[in-house]
């Protein structure tokens, strides 16, 4: 085992392989798994057992038989590794990798929404809070929010929460006409920029547009594809197209060069120009990764009852999901 101590200053001169063959030696000895967000940095995707959107994520914490995950993702993702595997320690590289958009609706406003609207049934979007997903009554993902709301007796009115692009994408895409939804959003997707999409389409006309759905309506409405992060990939391999111009996290990219590396991977940026990056996924790094299966921390904990209250709207999604052939 390499001699290091905490700081990851003093990772500068390891060279990465080393680091990736301590880690893998980790994960053999521990019995741990790895689980990667596909929005986190490449070197992590690469030492990942498993890498997918949050539905895949959630039934694979769900079925592992290992006794330790590590979850490189946002906070809220390890969190539901944890509700859906209580038994196993769940480990974080960086427990500072939050999620703006989960932030955006706490438990309190969420009880103050069901109180006004009683008759209404919650549909929380996965980027919550343990808190509010043991105060909804299904969670949904990208992937299957238009079948779990398209699943709901037609008379059923609706509380959506917390993205706003994805609940009027839902609301567009189903038919469900009463529903409230919360004024929330992802600030990667929401900083995209319709005028530089403009732009290269100008300057790429043979691009295919494949967008998320928590882009703001603008982009939505000129993308060619909308969908998750796991269909945004499943496209650049299926489309008989040489260039896309992606609208979500750049971290995508990693995955799309090794399926088909002769393709080409615009990414859509910001108005500055920028890449539009969740700085909170990118917290996460190899040699964290390294340090969090060494020490075994930081882990995620969560209250026993909380934990029962937020699997059962968990459950509920995973269940449609697999009666609909979701996963």
């Amino acid at each position: 085992m390499m001699n290091i101590n905490k700081s990851v200053d003093n990772f500068n001169e390891i060279d990465k392989t080393q680091i990736i063959k301590e880690i893998k030696q980790l994960k053999k000895s521990k019995n741990a798994i790895i689980l990667a967000h596909f929005y986190v940095d490449g070197d992590i995707q690469d030492v990942a057992d498993f890498v997918g959107d949050s539905l895949a994520l959630a039934f694979q914490a769900q079925k592992t038989d290992a006794d330790i995950i590590l979850f490189a993702g946002v906070h809220f993702m390890a969190e539901t590794a944890k509700i859906l595997s209580p038994d196993k320690k769940v480990l974080m590289p960086d427990l500072q990798a939050g999620c703006p958009l989960a932030d955006s609706l706490t438990a309190m406003q969420l009880l103050e929404l069901k109180k006004k609207h009683p008759d209404h049934f919650v549909v929380s979007y996965v980027n919550t809070t343990a808190e509010v997903k043991a105060l909804s009554d299904i969670i949904c993902t990208s992937s299957n929010a238009v079948d779990i709301v398209n699943s709901l007796p037609e008379d059923v009115k609706v509380i959506f929460g917390p993205d706003k692009n994805l609940g009027y994408y839902v609301k567009s895409m189903s038919h469900k006409k009463d529903m409230i939804i919360w004024d929330g959003a992802c600030p990667v997707h929401l900083n995209f920029s319709y005028e530089k999409l403009h732009d290269l389409k100008k300057k790429y006309p043979d691009a295919i547009v494949l967008a998320h759905p928590e882009c703001d309506k603008k982009i939505l409405v000129k993308a060619d594809y909308i969908g998750s992060t796991s269909k945004i990939i499943k496209w650049t391999q299926e489309l008989d197209a040489q260039r896309f111009i992606i609208a979500t996290e750049p971290g995508v990219i990693h995955q799309m060069k090794k399926l088909n590396p002769n393709k080409e991977y615009i990414p859509l940026p910001r108005k500055d120009g920028k890449e539009s990056i969740c700085v909170n996924m990118k917290k996460h790094n190899l040699e964290k990764v390294y340090l969090a299966l060494k020490n075994e921390q930081p882990e995620v904990t969560l209250d026993k009852e909380l934990i029962e209250k937020a699997y059962r709207p968990i459950r509920r999604m995973l269940d449609i999901s697999e009666q609909l052939g979701l996963k």
